[in-house]
């Protein structure tokens, strides 16, 4: 990686870490958050419909550092580190994925701490451990993203 290569990383990563943030909690609707999870077609088509939405929001921080700075960021990097994100972040928010992963790496318990119980009246948080896993597997793509993005 030359240096020219190593500042683009530089620029793009907390860009996608920015939109990121703002595209999970502010632009996802109640309903896609509420819904994206569930093992049907209304929740793949919500799923869908926030990870469109994150996207855009998404490629907007990336195009915007791009021409700002001027970065010699290729339409084919651009385009493949927005696939990396929206591929990966679909299949994080399918949440049974996640999950299933989370399990098979002997974090499961991890992931449901803080979940209502079930048949409790249990106070949900955003505190949870599932939260927690789907938020760092999300960075750990952007930075993929970010570094495909530069190179």
């Amino acid at each position: 990686m030359d240096l020219a290569s190593a500042v683009t990383f530089a620029a793009v990563l907390p860009s996608l870490l920015v939109a990121h943030n703002v595209a999970d909690h502010w632009v996802q609707t109640s309903h896609q958050a509420a819904t994206k999870g569930r093992p049907d077609w209304a929740g793949r088509w919500a799923c869908f419909k926030h990870v469109a939405s994150y996207t855009v929001v998404t490629a907007l921080a990336v195009g915007l550092v791009w021409l700002v700075l001027g970065l010699p960021i290729t339409v084919g990097g651009f385009v493949a580190g927005q696939l990396v994100s929206a591929v990966t972040h679909y299949w994080a928010d399918r949440r049974s994925t996640l999950a299933r992963l989370a399990e098979l790496l002997g974090s499961g318990g991890f992931y449901k701490l803080g979940a209502p119980r079930t048949g409790h009246d249990d106070n949900p948080t955003l505190g949870t451990g599932a939260y927690a896993l789907d938020q760092s597997w999300h960075w750990l793509w952007l930075f993929a993203a970010a570094l495909i993005t530069a190179l």
